[in-house]
């Protein structure tokens, strides 16, 4: 705070510390402190708020728990509330694409990191960031039109002789493979940068160093690049994973019939059922669980808050 007041001045510095203080209070903390306070409050009529039905519980929270209903899973059916079985899809499926875009994205990092050469990386980013100059609902119509049933994918594949009758493409993983596509997709550069700027801190005189040595790539990468890499691993995982959980516009548009994600049971409830208490609740319930992953992602890669957030 002194170099704030020693670099810019006590006007400026005061005028900056208002206005973030304000955005925080304003836009985050108080909208979010309400929403709290509603998740425990009932669905009521006007006339009977602040009246004796008008009390705090965690029925909103519980309402997770109703309406079982049969699930196919493994071959056979199960009974499960029909809002925890998607809410459990929708933890499972972000951590899916979330693997998905570290293993896709940390080979591109490296490249981008220590093979290229310096001439070439303007160009190649330009290529990856360019796509990204489309609104997400854009790219995620996009992906809607390609995996289509009769889509231009499924020309392409026929016509080249791979497949002769056309596919669903978005039927595949449970109806979700569409989902995890377009989330990859719409989210892989806050996977990418990451590790690219993790990479780039690494001594090159390292990696060479352990390659005189007799180790293998796989070793070369395992005990000194992805150590070295951990607080860029972690802040893509946590990045992405919240992104995906909370995403409703890719799973509205490339989800398949028989998909669902919590966010539109959310959407539902505040919007078509205007029920905004419960789904208040529903939301927090995911707050809850993107918590305990960033606390999973600290405690695996053995970073604080203040790596993960570089």
């Amino acid at each position: 705070m002194r170099e704030l007041f020693r670099r810019y001045g006590s006007g400026l510095t005061l005028l900056a510390a208002a206005l973030t203080a304000f955005w925080l209070l304003a836009l985050v903390i108080f909208p979010y402190l309400g929403l709290f306070e509603q998740s425990f409050r009932p669905y009521l009529p006007v006339v009977d708020v602040g009246g004796p039905k008008d009390v705090y519980s965690f029925n909103n929270y519980m309402s997770v728990f109703h309406n079982p209903t049969e699930i196919d899973f493994l071959g056979g059916k199960i009974t499960v509330p029909i809002h925890l079985w998607v809410f459990m899809i929708t933890i499972i499926y972000s951590g899916l694409t979330t693997i998905v875009s570290l293993l896709l994205c940390y080979p591109i990092a490296y490249y981008m990191a220590k093979v290229i050469s310096p001439k070439s990386l303007p160009t190649f980013l330009l290529l990856l960031v360019v796509p990204m100059w489309v609104s997400e609902l854009l790219r995620a119509f996009a992906w809607f039109i390609i995996l289509a049933y009769k889509g231009p994918l499924t020309i392409t594949l026929q016509s080249l002789g791979i497949i002769t009758d056309p596919v669903h493409w978005t039927w595949g993983l449970g109806g979700y493979s569409g989902v995890i596509i377009g989330l990859n997709y719409a989210y892989i550069l806050f996977m990418l940068f990451p590790l690219y700027n993790a990479m780039t801190s690494l001594d090159t005189n390292q990696i060479e160093a352990a390659q005189d040595l007799g180790a293998h790539w796989w070793q070369t990468h395992w005990r000194v690049i992805v150590p070295h890499t951990k607080p860029g691993i972690a802040s893509g995982c946590v990045t992405v994973f919240m992104l995906s959980v909370g995403s409703i516009l890719v799973p509205t548009l490339v989800s398949s019939p028989s998909s669902r994600w919590f966010t539109e049971i959310i959407q539902q409830w505040m919007f078509e059922s205007q029920d905004w208490n419960t789904g208040a609740a529903y939301a927090f319930l995911l707050l809850i669980v993107c918590v305990i992953f960033v606390t999973l992602m600290m405690r695996l890669f053995k970073v604080g808050l203040a790596d993960i957030a570089k």
